[in-house]
């Protein structure tokens, strides 16, 4: 593997792994002071209402701490710092690293020599509001880290949009003529997404207020309408639209300067999927494979992951071109 990518990684695992090392430091040279069963949630106002073993929280500690490093280093290491907006998701994950490490760290503190029942479990504990506060403030320092960190290492630039506008391919269009691509993207996993909420809505809707049940099923609703977005190309620009009038997202063909088909990975370039929004880049993101990037005049991209993207990429090219001419 890459020494830089290796490097990367490595990077955004620490600040996970130092808050670990601090929290089982912390419960190291406490535990004969703490009760068998710690108060381990606590409700708005500080008072205690569920417990835990103290193996149970050294196991959820760690995997929490070591689970969420570890999808951060894949990021990381996936995406490869393209620009100040990567180098703000590495400082992000610092940020996070110093708000869990923080609040763990508190759980164990607040317990120690707490009186226990017949159960043993933890009595008179709270937790003052204020750590939530002190928890925002270690993340916020732990961000700092994080961006001085990030500005040590080399920013790639990010994938160029292809070939010069005079070598993209083009579709043959007659004085006059009108053409249209129109085709449907997603993948197996947006519609199951989308119904999840609704089962919950459904299980609400029998076991609690029905106003409760509401927010799940809009979701659902929202998540279905957009399972299969239509991507369209024709003299209006390049349009990704749901099921529903609303979300629709439209670049205008005035704003695109060319376009070209490329293989997309969704995860390293853009973050994830869905609506993304990266340093000089957007896009529309429901699965890995080829998809068209379409480079704007102010410089930025638009991508959308489809299939004949190929086809799409060379009519809007072809577009442009005849609005070049009619102006």
């Amino acid at each position: 593997m890459n020494r830089k990518i290796v490097g990367r990684a490595a990077l955004a695992v620490l600040p996970f792994l130092l808050a670990l090392a601090v929290d089982l430091v912390v419960f190291a040279t406490r535990r004969d002071r703490l009760p068998a069963q710690l108060a381990s949630h606590f409700v708005g106002n500080g008072r205690a209402d569920d417990y835990a073993g103290r193996t149970t929280y050294v196991v959820v500690t760690t995997v929490l701490l070591v689970g969420t490093g570890m999808l951060w280093a894949l990021l990381t290491a996936r995406g490869g710092f393209q620009g100040r907006a990567d180098h703000r998701s590495l400082a992000c994950g610092y940020s996070v690293a110093g708000f869990l490490g923080y609040l763990m760290a508190v759980v164990l503190l607040v317990n120690v020599d707490a009186a226990e029942d017949a159960q043993g479990r933890a009595q008179g504990v709270s937790f003052p509001m204020w750590h939530l506060a002190a928890a925002l403030g270690v993340a916020a320092l732990a961000a700092g880290l994080g961006l001085l960190l990030a500005a040590l290492l080399p920013v790639h630039e990010r994938p160029s949009a292809g070939a010069p506008a005079a070598d993209r391919e083009r579709i043959e269009l007659a004085a006059g003529e009108v053409a249209g691509w129109a085709r449907r993207t997603g993948n197996r996993w947006l519609l199951p997404a989308a119904a999840l909420p609704c089962v919950v809505g459904i299980g609400l809707l029998f076991t609690g207020d029905w106003i409760a049940a509401v927010p799940p099923f809009l979701v659902g609703l929202f998540l279905a309408s957009f399972a299969r977005p239509c991507v369209t190309v024709d003299r209006r620009g390049l349009t990704v639209s749901g099921s529903l009038p609303w979300p629709r997202v439209r670049v205008p063909l005035d704003r695109i300067d060319t376009a070209v088909s490329r293989e997309i990975d969704p995860l390293s370039e853009y973050g994830g999927w869905g609506y993304r929004i990266r340093s000089g880049r957007t896009g529309v993101m429901t699965r890995s494979g080829e998809g068209i990037v379409a480079r704007l005049a102010d410089g930025r991209d638009f991508a959308v992951t489809v299939d004949d993207s190929a086809t799409a990429a060379a009519l809007l090219n072809t577009l442009i071109d005849q609005r070049r001419t009619e102006h």
